[in-house]
């Protein structure tokens, strides 16, 4: 038998159900194609790059840190030799292969950090990307 006081939650419940579909129908779904935006984004990417330039070269300065340092290259070097010393060949694989990705993402980083240079000197000789 159903009490006065589930059939009230059970009430609100299936309410909510409904009013939420309709709303979802109601917003439109997904926007048409000729609604996409225009442009290519100059003006949010010339706001956005003195928080790339930090972010790329706190990356770049934990990677060239010392051994001691978390995240460093000298440190996972260090750990490769160690892993290769004491004769654990699959630690020694998987942490130089590791060492391999984070040399490339070194190298990606500092070609970033050109390319942001670039942008930069780009977006203060256009008024931040407006005109």
């Amino acid at each position: 038998m159903l009490t006065f006081k589930k059939a009230a939650v059970t009430f609100v419940a299936l309410g909510s159900l409904v009013a939420g579909a309709g709303s979802a129908a109601a917003d439109g779904g997904t926007p048409s194609p000729d609604a996409a935006r225009t442009g290519d984004g100059a003006q949010a990417l010339c706001k956005r790059v003195p928080k790339i330039e930090k972010r790329i070269e706190k990356a770049l300065d934990r990677m060239n840190g010392e051994a001691g340092k978390r995240g460093s290259l000298a440190g996972m070097e260090k750990r490769v030799a160690a892993a290769k010393t004491a004769g654990h060949t699959e630690i020694h694989t998987f942490l130089n292969n590791r060492l391999t990705a984070r040399k490339t993402l070194k190298t990606t980083l500092e070609q970033r950090q050109k390319d942001v240079a670039t942008v930069k000197t780009w977006c203060e000789a256009n008024d931040g990307g407006k005109s």
